[in-house]
């Protein structure tokens, strides 16, 4: 998806068919800035032979739910990425790399994790918990009616609209806060890039769930006089 100096490219994060997107793209247009969807504790993450896993020191700061949360979508993500053969991230640490090694700057847009787990744990509900239970034991029950697609590529757009359509209605506080708050973040921060970089290529690397939203809110940010007052881009070299 394009707008304006923006390339947007939607991913999965244990498809290998996204590494392989990024890496002919990046090859071939050689962008000037390369904005990916981490911040800079989880790119020290990937980046790191053995990498960091939550521990109880963690529970304190971003609370019971963030903790759990983070423990359960790692795990889940882990077993996923071991089905494919793809660790969870490498197309996010590959576009790092790529970007390094042809000599763009790279551009952390995400929000902290800390913040999003905190965020978590304050707003996920007994009722949400409640619905996460049953979903669960449905799953284990009935699994034919599980919703099954190729997990080695990046799901079409109308099956990621009806998941997060659904994700919506049953877990509205999860949506706010790992889709929507993170949505507004991340497009105030892509928007100070287009602003303050016209004439350069800017390649951004997010989940395939967050690339719809993003056009539409940097469209909005775009027209707003304080957008160069926004926080911050993280950047590395």
């Amino acid at each position: 998806m394009r707008y304006k100096n923006l390339t947007i490219i939607g991913t999965s994060h244990i498809a290998r068919e996204s590494i392989e997107v990024i890496q002919t793209f990046i090859a071939h247009q050689k962008p000037d800035i390369v904005a990916v969807e981490l911040d800079r504790g989880r790119l020290a993450a990937l980046t790191e032979r053995k990498r960091r896993r939550m521990n109880f020191k963690d529970l304190k700061s971003v609370g019971l739910n963030g903790f759990l949360f983070s423990l359960i979508g790692a795990w889940i993500e882990r077993k996923l990425g071991e089905k494919v053969g793809v660790a969870p991230g490498s197309e996010m640490l590959s576009a790092v790399k790529l970007a390094q090694q042809f000599g763009a700057r790279v551009a952390l847009i995400d929000q902290d994790i800390g913040i999003t787990l905190r965020r978590f744990s304050a707003v996920f509900s007994w009722r949400e918990k409640l619905n996460l239970l049953l979903d669960l034991i449905k799953g284990l029950i009935w699994r034919k009616s599980l919703v099954r697609f190729d997990i080695s590529k990046v799901p079409s757009r109308q099956l990621i609209k009806r998941l997060l359509k659904e994700v919506k209605v049953r877990y509205p506080n999860l949506y706010k806060v790992l889709v929507s708050e993170r949505n507004e973040v991340m497009a105030c921060r892509l928007a100070k890039l287009s602003s303050d970089f016209p004439e350069k290529k800017i390649l951004v690397v997010v989940g395939a769930g967050h690339e719809d939203d993003l056009v539409f809110l940097v469209k909005k940010y775009l027209k707003l006089e304080n957008v160069h007052n926004s926080d911050d881009v993280k950047e590395v070299a």
